[in-house]
This record gives structure tokens, C-alpha cells and sequence, in this order.
């Protein structure tokens, strides 16, 4: 029987493995285990003849809470008082979607007050023009 190759899976840089598997393998990565923020996935491979490689995969976990926030955006240059508004709400998990609080209101943006003030100025200016045609009996 033919040899297979091997991989050992590492989370950042701890030195115990999260997996020491034989190819061809499907793995699940339990992220909750996790902070959020940046990791890394650290995956050594070798072949049966004792040759190694590696291969890194950054990725960023977002388990917690979403955080939306309106009224300052990153890196910002700000004076004065700042109104901001913060939400936070959780996504559930897998099986059951949490729509409380899911929804984080937002101020209504200017260009929405330019296209209703254009419409009713055309609206205006037509109820004006049609009025003032006389009408032929």
C-alpha cells in the first residue's frame, strides 16, 4: 500500500496542533473558539519521502457582535463635539438568525432631501402652469 502525505494544521503561532491528519482530509475550523481579530492558519505538509512544505493563510474571525457605528469613519479628522451613534448586536448562530437589534438606524442622507425638494418645486411649478391655462368652454 502507498504511503500518504501528512499535514499538521496550526492556529497562529501556537506550538500544539489543532489537527495532525493523513491526505486527502476535509477539516472543520471551530472558530469560536477564537478572539476576534487577525490569525492565521499555519499548514505543514509532508510527503512520504520526508519532504516538508508550508503554506500560511491569514484570515480575520468575526464571531462577536457586529459594531456599526454612524457619525465618524475611520481615521477621521474631527473638532468640536461629535455626534455618534453606536449599535452592537449579535448574529445568533448558525441555526437561528437574531433579527432584534439587527437593524442599526441611520440618519436619512442629504441627497434624499435634494431629490424631494426638486419634486415638489417641479410638482409646484405644474400645479401652477396648469392652472393658469384657461380652459375653452
Amino acid at each position: 500500500m502507498k504511503e500518504k502525505s501528512s499535514v499538521t494544521i496550526f492556529v497562529d503561532d501556537e506550538l500544539k496542533p489543532v489537527a495532525e491528519l493523513q491526505t486527502p482530509v476535509q477539516f472543520e475550523l471551530d472558530t469560536t473558539r477564537l478572539t476576534d481579530g487577525q490569525h492565521t492558519l499555519r499548514i505543514v505538509s509532508r510527503d512520504p519521502s520526508g519532504k516538508e512544505g508550508i503554506r500560511i493563510i491569514p484570515f480575520e474571525v468575526r464571531n462577536g457582535p457586529a459594531i456599526a457605528i454612524e457619525g465618524i469613519k475611520e481615521n477621521a479628522v474631527v473638532d468640536g463635539k461629535v455626534p455618534i451613534m453606536v449599535n452592537a448586536y449579535g448574529k445568533g448562530d448558525q441555526k437561528n438568525f437574531l433579527i432584534i437589534g439587527s437593524e442599526t438606524p441611520q440618519s436619512i442622507p442629504f441627497w434624499i432631501f435634494l431629490i424631494l425638494i426638486g419634486f415638489v418645486a417641479w410638482a409646484a411649478y405644474y400645479l401652477i402652469t396648469s392652472a393658469a391655462i384657461p380652459l375653452d368652454k
